[in-house]
């Protein structure tokens, strides 16, 4: 008797090729607009931003343009910030929070700090609730080398252009059952390893990058999410994510050496921020509202600091 595989495409101990890829991209199917979500949330932006175009994303039949909005009044001798969401497109929060925060906070920061806020960095992702591209390529391990797909190096060159020195990077994420059911799975049987389960964690989390933690901004933005959505508890090892827990809720982990996009730019204050929509103890606007007060906290906290 032949045993199932782990995941309905693939071949146990070989890695994907175009046939594979194929038939995964033949299973995605649009759920949801980003012209309607993200596109239109911000043109109608109040006009203390700009709306740039950064890029252009080819995705077979699919165009979709790449935006971002920026401090109108720019000021050089402000400090930078920047925030993206949507670098795994399926995570919702990181794209709404990144909406909300412009819409009804980053008026608060003008004067203050330059804004740049890219909420949605991979849209056809976005569209199918899928955590990889159109390739079937992670975007979050694609932020090296310039830019390893136009998600990463669209975004990365137009930062370089740039030559902006940015004090703050905050990358809005999501942890979900789906990690457990769906895209670990889908990651081992594309990469032709066999699969270990991982246990998910419940709640609210930061990776601060290894290469340079900034332990006192993480443990702010915990601070500041805490009273919105619960944080997540080490597991049983003392980890989470497979991670050493450093503090409540903060774990380091590699990020410009996997090619993440918390790590791509020198931000002295960056980190990664992971919420888990999938608990019964919070709800889809608290987990956005916990992305709202983990970026005001991360601003909040850069601007007092030396």
């Amino acid at each position: 008797m032949t045993t199932p595989h782990f995941y309905p495409i693939g071949t146990p101990g070989h890695r994907w090729g175009d046939a594979e890829r194929a038939a995964w991209r033949a299973r995605q199917i649009v759920q949801r607009s980003y012209a309607d979500d993200v596109v239109t949330a911000l043109h109608a932006l109040p006009e203390a931003f700009t709306i740039e175009h950064y890029g252009q994303l080819q995705a077979g039949t699919d165009t979709y343009p790449l935006l971002l909005a920026m401090t109108r009044d720019w000021n050089p001798a402000l400090p930078t910030a920047l925030v993206t969401g949507g670098v795994h497109g399926y995570e919702t929060s990181g794209v709404h929070g990144a909406l909300q925060f412009l819409r009804d906070h980053a008026s608060d920061y003008a004067g203050r700090i330059n804004l740049i806020v890219a909420p949605c960095v991979c849209p056809w992702g976005y569209e199918r609730i899928q955590r990889w591209n159109h390739d079937a390529v992670d975007p979050n391990r694609s932020f090296r080398d310039g830019g390893q797909i136009t998600e990463s190096s669209a975004l990365m060159a137009w930062i370089a252009a740039r030559n902006d020195t940015l004090r703050v990077h905050l990358d809005l994420h999501e942890t979900t059952d789906s990690d457990a059911h769906e895209f670990d799975p889908a990651l081992a049987s594309r990469d032709g390893r066999a699969w270990v389960p991982e246990t998910i964690p419940d709640g609210f989390y930061v990776i601060g990058n290894s290469e340079n933690p900034e332990p006192a901004f993480q443990r702010a933005l915990i601070a500041a999410v805490e009273p919105i959505t619960h944080i997540a508890p080490a597991d049983a090892h003392g980890n989470l994510v497979g991670l050493p827990l450093q503090s409540p809720g903060v774990v380091w982990g590699e990020s410009r050496s996997i090619g993440a996009c918390a790590g791509f730019t020198d931000a002295r204050f960056a980190t990664t921020t992971e919420v888990y929509p999938d608990s019964p103890r919070t709800t889809p606007a608290q987990c956005n509202a916990a992305q709202v007060a983990a970026v005001r906290a991360g601003l909040d906290f850069a601007l007092s600091s030396p």
